[in-house]
């Protein structure tokens, strides 16, 4: 920091600085994703300005498609002085973030394309505003209608 020592903040008020909802930072810190000063007299959690910058962290990787629990695994892995650098075990949770969103893009593509074949087939039904044509659903007995 700059040397310049700053009370310590609540929970609430970290949660004010960063826009992260008080349970969230409470499972961060849970986690061992933020450390905290420990508790004040009234058992406020308390916080040092450091962990603004850790909450700014976890959101800059969770923006990128990491989950809580790799953001732990390499927080844990980095912490235990495995050897192991951090920069390529970011590499790869990154990657995985990746192909977690391209699943996602494919999974969505598939859904847009089911959308577009059902309107072509049913583009009568879709069109007509009274209401008249036969439901579209391989219903013999009508839409909803029970007998």
């Amino acid at each position: 920091m700059n040397g310049k020592q700053t009370r310590p903040m609540t929970v609430g008020e970290l949660s004010q600085r960063t826009g992260v909802t008080v349970k969230t930072l409470r499972e961060y810190t849970d986690l061992g994703l933020i450390y905290t000063l420990g508790r004040s007299p009234a058992n406020y959690r308390l916080f040092t300005a450091d962990a603004l910058w850790c909450v700014r962290w976890i959101g800059e990787l969770r923006g990128l498609g990491l989950t809580v629990a790799e953001i732990h695994e390499l927080t844990t892995t980095y912490l235990e002085h495995t050897g192991r650098p951090f920069g390529p075990a970011l590499a790869e949770r990154l990657e995985a973030a990746r192909e977690r969103l391209r699943a996602r893009i494919a999974a969505a593509e598939q859904t847009l394309n089911r959308i577009d074949t059902f309107e072509k087939t049913h583009r009568a039904e879709l069109a007509d505003a009274g209401g008249s044509a036969a439901c579209w659903a391989d219903d013999p007995r009508g839409c909803g209608v029970r007998s």
